[in-house]
C-alpha cells in the first residue's frame, strides 16, 4: 500500500481508501486533504457532545470534455431541507453503512450517491476524507468523502421528488474568479458562493469547494466585495 492507503472494516465489509493511480492534476487535491484540521475547514464544526445527525457526501471529481469536474445536484424545490439548493450527493447514514467512525461515512457517501444520480459506484475510487462538519440549521454532522470518477457511467434524477437535476462543472469555472462572489446566509453570516452552471452554489457545499480550491493550491485571487443575493440565476 501507498501511505495514503487506509482500509476501514472487517475481511468482509472492507472499504479501502486510496490515492494509488490517481491522475497528476488531483495530486493537489490528495496532498491537501492530508492532515487539514476542522477550524481550517469550517467555523461549524459538531458539537462536543456527540449530539448530531451523522452524514456524508461524495465530492467526486471526474475528467470530462471540458476537463477535470465536479458532481453536482440541485436539490427538489419540494424539499423541507434545503430546497432548490446545489449540493454534493450525500445524505444520512444508515445502520448498514456500519461503523460511523470508519466504513459508515465512506459506504453512506457512494450509496447515497447511487441513490440519487444513478452512478455506478464500482466505477468510483475513494481516495481521502476530509473531517466532519457541522450544518447548525439542520443539525447534519457531515463528513466529506473524495472520490475519482476512474470509470465514468451515466448519470441523472433518479427521483424528481428529491433531485431536480444533476450537472457537472468543470474545475476551471469553479477557480475563474469572474465566478467567484460572496452570499449573505438568511441568518446572517456571509459564506463563499460560486456562479456556475447557470445556478448559484452557496452554504455547506460552496464552503468544502472553497476550501478544496485553496488547500490544493488551485484558488486564483478573486473580488471578495462582490456579494450577490441568494435568488440569483444566470
Amino acid at each position: 500500500m501507498t501511505r495514503t492507503d487506509r482500509t476501514y472494516g472487517d475481511r468482509a465489509t472492507e472499504i479501502t481508501v486510496t490515492a494509488e493511480g490517481l491522475p497528476d492534476w488531483l495530486t493537489p487535491v490528495e496532498r491537501g486533504a492530508l492532515g487539514v484540521a476542522p477550524e481550517q475547514l469550517s467555523s461549524f464544526l459538531p458539537p462536543a457532545s456527540g449530539d448530531g445527525r451523522q452524514s456524508a457526501v461524495l465530492v467526486l471529481f471526474g475528467e470530462g470534455p471540458r476537463g477535470p469536474e465536479l458532481l453536482l445536484m440541485e436539490r427538489a424545490s419540494s424539499l423541507r431541507s434545503h430546497p432548490g439548493q446545489p449540493s454534493f450527493p450525500g445524505g444520512s447514514l444508515d445502520p448498514e453503512d456500519g461503523d460511523p467512525a470508519t466504513t459508515g461515512p465512506l459506504r453512506a457517501a457512494l450509496r447515497e450517491a447511487e441513490e440519487e444520480t444513478g452512478l455506478d459506484p464500482s466505477g468510483v475510487q475513494l481516495f481521502g476524507v476530509l473531517p466532519r462538519l457541522y450544518i447548525p440549521v439542520s443539525g447534519f454532522v457531515v463528513t466529506p468523502v473524495l472520490g475519482w470518477w476512474r470509470r465514468p457511467t451515466p448519470v441523472g434524477v433518479v427521483d424528481p421528488a428529491e433531485t431536480a437535476r444533476v450537472f457537472t462543472v468543470p474545475v476551471a469555472e469553479l477557480t475563474d474568479p469572474a465566478n467567484r462572489a460572496i452570499t449573505r446566509h438568511p441568518r446572517g453570516h456571509h459564506s463563499p458562493a460560486f456562479l456556475v452552471g447557470s445556478a448559484l452554489v452557496w452554504g455547506f457545499t460552496a464552503g468544502v469547494i472553497d476550501r478544496i480550491l485553496h488547500f490544493s493550491g488551485w484558488e486564483r485571487p478573486w473580488d471578495r466585495s462582490k456579494e450577490v443575493p441568494l435568488d440569483w440565476r444566470a
